[in-house]
């Protein structure tokens, strides 16, 4: 009886499990990187579209497409696609049985352009880089701008205010474009591309019944296309010298200095 009295007294603890609600397992983690990884393909697949041309998205359509077979050994690079890559201007993936043959015009064609687009584009570096070799071209560089268009590397000569191209009333040319048009011949006879020349003036302040626009554009061009001539670009490469009058303006301010500029084109060689 003793005994029992003395023995430590038993305590059962009740746990009261609550189903539904607090925490719901890692189920929902998963749910959460399925969505994260869906918006980066989503996003990767927007940016896509925005910066490839559309013959770089019909390489990257075939490349996923389960009809057109992967060949490793069908071109001669050493890309995924066995040949050039997706995102080579105009150059569609070279595969086994589905790509670019040797007698495929439009493919020819395709890298015929690509190429010339490559020239252009050296060039355009090659006449850029020239211009930090002295501290005058430097200067000099402010009134170039240089663009690739359909009809080949348009480089534009212009005006700002208070450093002009020619004398205001003349086509007599200032030092400044004597030292463009002598850095220009020295890039353009890396190559053999055509050359045109187009001159452009500003509108005068005052509407004149017999205005010049035309005749001085014109006459500036013709003045471009000396200057070139004496620096050392043989007279066949020049293919036309146009004036545009003011009916080109680069400003809405059609009488703003910017819209004194001269063009020289080297034209995409057509006989590659």
């Amino acid at each position: 009886m003793g005994a029992q009295a003395n023995a430590a007294p038993v305590i059962i603890k009740r746990k009261k499990v609550v189903k539904g609600g607090g925490h719901h397992g890692g189920a929902w983690k998963v749910a959460y990187a399925d969505f994260v990884t869906a918006m980066m393909a989503f996003f990767m697949l927007m940016w896509l579209l925005n910066a490839t041309t559309e013959q770089q998205r019909k390489g990257i359509a075939d490349y996923f497409s389960p009809t057109i077979p992967i060949n490793r050994v069908s071109g001669g690079g050493s890309g995924a696609f066995g040949g050039s890559s997706i995102f080579s201007e105009e150059a569609l993936p070279q595969t086994g049985t589905g790509g670019i043959s040797a007698g495929n015009t439009e493919g020819s064609g395709a890298d015929e352009a690509a190429g010339a687009e490559e020239e252009l584009k050296a060039i355009e570096e090659l006449l850029m880089g020239r211009g930090g070799e002295t501290m005058v071209m430097e200067n000099a560089m402010r009134h170039i701008v240089t663009r690739i268009t359909d009809e080949g590397l348009v480089i534009e000569l212009f005006e700002l205010e208070g450093i002009p191209l020619f004398d205001p009333t003349t086509d007599e040319p200032t030092q400044l474009l004597r030292d463009l048009t002598t850095l220009i011949t020295a890039t353009a006879k890396v190559v053999t591309n055509s050359i045109a020349i187009g001159g452009h003036v500003a509108s005068d302040p005052v509407v004149l019944a017999q205005s010049p626009v035309w005749e001085k554009s014109a006459q500036r061009a013709t003045s471009v296309r000396r200057l070139l001539e004496n620096a050392g670009v043989a007279p066949k490469r020049i293919e036309r010298v146009t004036g545009h009058a003011n009916r080109k303006p680069v400003q809405k301010n059609t009488m703003a200095k910017r819209n004194n500029r001269i063009e020289v084109i080297l034209l995409r060689n057509t006989s590659r």
